[in-house]
Order: structure tokens, then C-alpha cells, then sequence
């Protein structure tokens, strides 16, 4: 049995395989349900996002900040200093002490989140319990939900395998459950047989929001950075400076780690050796004997250890901070661990 016909056996599927699964019971493992993403709503309690940048907005807002101006919210009173604002005397106190004091105030900016969710086809890979898809896309979910919670903006860059989608930020729960649909088609849209668009990737999603000039926003990329190059982080710093950006590395224990041989195969005696099939949707490999399948482990860890190293190295260097996520079904309780919740 291929891993295309396992895939088709867990969504129940007994029929050829179609492009609308919303008709079909699906593994949740495998393909994420619009309602599943819907239902996650209730889960947003025990963490928030708290805003870390000073605001660059005069718009008033919900959000404290270090912007000084005169808004609605009292911060203190001092000795009033040569630039100081004469509006902001406070005559009573300056007559009682006779010195001039002022009154401090501080502003509240409004936050956008823009939730950059990758479904190209390398996300469709897992060796453990949910697809790196799935987890993108609920804590996409989770995170919209929260977001709109705290009466902040929320927008969607989708990442399909063959175009990229773009929403921008609303203070709508209309607007998101339209943005988990898009979600949630663009997951089941995935297959063993898709081949992403060239015109898909980080490249082309860093130089859209280039292009949307995104200012005061908190930007979160959930992918399993596939394919990022040097340039594509460069890109990313540039895009910090007047923004939050936070990525989430989502991995599978597989491509760190080849999993462990059993007793049995590692076992000096040949008869007891399991061979192993690898494929890659349109060719497979047979590794016939131990000494293939130690080389191939070691090559998987070597390479996907290296890429991983420069990209932890690329982010730390840009200062970007980075929460990596795995698919063992408890990326929910990782992320908000991550985030700074309970």
C-alpha cells in the first residue's frame, strides 16, 4: 500500500480521489475541518500576545505604548521640562509648590496581527500523529481567535501550493471565519501529487507584504521554512523594522532524527532485517539492506540538522525570534507555552 492509498484509506475515501473533501469524513490528523478551526475558539484562554514595539501611529486605540501625546490615560506627574507641552500644566500643583509641574499622559494604540499560514505540498509530511499543514493551520486558527478576543485586527497571507492569498487585517469574526474556509480548502487541497507553483514560497510571500508596506503590525509566519534563503531573512529584518515579526518552525521528528531501527533490524542476523521503501509521491527507493538504510539516516539528519542550524543562526543574527513546533499532536499547548502562557 502507497502512502497516497493510506492517506485516501484514513479519510474514509473508497471511492477515486476527488478535490472536494468537504463532503467526506476527514482524519483530522491528516486534513484540518472548517469546523475543527471554528471550535478552537474556545480555546483561547491562558495566553495572550502582548504588544512589545513603541507605536509609530498617532491613531488612538485599546494598546499602551511609550508614544507620548495627550491621550486618556494618566501615567504621572513631574517637574516640567524645557519642550514640555504648556497645555499639560497642572496649575494646582504648580501654585501649591510653586514650581511648574506637568501631567504625563501616555496613548493607546490599536495592533494588527497578519497570520502568514504555509500550505505548499512540503507541508504535507508527517511521521507521527498530524501533518505539518494541520498544525499551520490551527494555530493559525487559534491564534486569529485570540487575536479578535482582545479586539485587535486580523489578516491572512495563505500559502497554497499554487497561489498565495492575501486578506487584509478586520475586527470581524465574519472576516475570519471567511479566512478559516480559505484555510481550510487550501489544507484539503493538499496531495501526495501536487507540485507547488513557482510563483509560491517565502520569496514571493516576503516581497507581497514589501509590497502592502506593513507598518505597527505583528507579522507570525507558520511554516516549515521550506526552501528560505539568506536573502529571504535579510528580507525579513527589513520588514522588523517597523513591525513585530515572529516565526514558528514547524518540524517532524522524522527529519531530525530517522527513526530508530528496531532491535530486530539492527540484529547482526540478516533474516531478521526489515527493508524499508522511501518514496517521494512519484518514485521509490528500496533500501535492501542495513548499510543503505544507516547512510540514508545519517544523510536525512545531516541535511535537515544543517539547514535547520542556519536557519536558527539567520534568525538570531537578524535578532528574529523563532518558536519551533512539532507534530505530535501537542502544538497547541507548545505554542502557547511558547508565547508566554500557562
Amino acid at each position: 500500500m502507497t502512502f497516497k492509498d493510506e492517506v485516501d484509506r484514513r479519510k474514509g475515501d473508497t471511492s477515486k480521489h476527488s478535490s472536494n473533501h468537504s463532503s467526506k469524513q476527514l482524519d483530522e490528523r491528516i486534513y484540518c475541518d472548517y469546523s475543527r478551526l471554528v471550535r478552537l475558539q474556545a480555546q483561547v484562554d491562558g495566553f495572550s500576545f502582548l504588544p512589545q514595539r513603541k507605536a509609530g501611529s498617532a491613531l488612538s486605540g485599546r494598546h499602551h505604548s511609550s508614544f507620548r501625546g495627550r491621550g486618556l490615560n494618566f501615567e504621572e506627574l513631574r517637574h516640567y521640562q524645557q519642550g514640555d507641552d504648556i497645555r499639560n500644566l497642572d496649575w494646582k500643583v504648580t501654585m501649591r509648590t510653586g514650581k511648574p509641574h506637568v501631567r504625563s499622559y501616555t496613548e493607546e494604540k490599536d495592533r494588527s496581527v497578519i497570520l502568514c499560514v504555509d500550505q505548499r505540498s512540503s507541508m504535507f509530511f508527517s511521521s507521527v500523529n498530524m501533518m505539518k499543514s494541520v498544525v499551520a493551520a490551527e494555530i493559525a486558527a487559534l491564534t486569529a481567535w485570540r487575536v479578535l478576543k482582545d479586539s485587535d485586527r486580523v489578516g491572512f497571507v495563505i500559502s497554497r501550493h499554487d497561489n498565495i492569498e492575501y486578506s487584509m487585517p478586520k475586527r470581524s469574526q465574519a472576516n475570519v471565519l471567511s479566512n478559516l474556509n480559505q484555510l481550510a480548502q487550501a489544507n484539503q487541497a493538499l496531495d501526495v501529487s501536487r507540485q507547488d507553483s513557482p510563483d509560491v514560497g517565502m520569496a514571493a510571500l516576503v516581497r507581497l507584504l514589501g509590497r502592502l508596506k506593513c507598518r505597527n503590525n505583528t507579522i507570525i509566519f507558520l511554516s516549515d521554512w521550506s526552501g528560505v534563503t539568506s536573502d529571504d531573512i535579510l528580507h525579513l529584518k527589513h520588514l522588523q523594522k517597523h513591525n513585530d515579526v515572529l516565526g514558528v518552525l514547524i518540524a517532524d521528528p522524522l527529519e531530525s532524527a530517522f527513526v530508530a531501527m528496531h532491535s530486530a533490524d539492527i540484529a547482526t542476523d540478516s533474516s531478521t532485517f526489515t527493508p524499508w521503501v522511501v518514496g517521494d509521491g512519484d518514485y521509490q527507493f528500496n533500501l535492501a539492506n542495513r548499510q543503505q538504510m544507516e547512510k540514508a539516516r545519517q544523510g536525512l539528519e545531516q541535511h535537515h540538522q544543517l539547514k535547520k542550524q542556519q536557519l536558527l543562526q539567520l534568525m538570531a543574527v537578524q535578532h528574529l525570534p523563532m518558536i519551533e513546533l512539532d507534530t505530535q499532536g501537542l502544538h497547541l499547548e507548545q505554542f502557547k507555552r511558547a508565547v508566554g502562557g500557562r
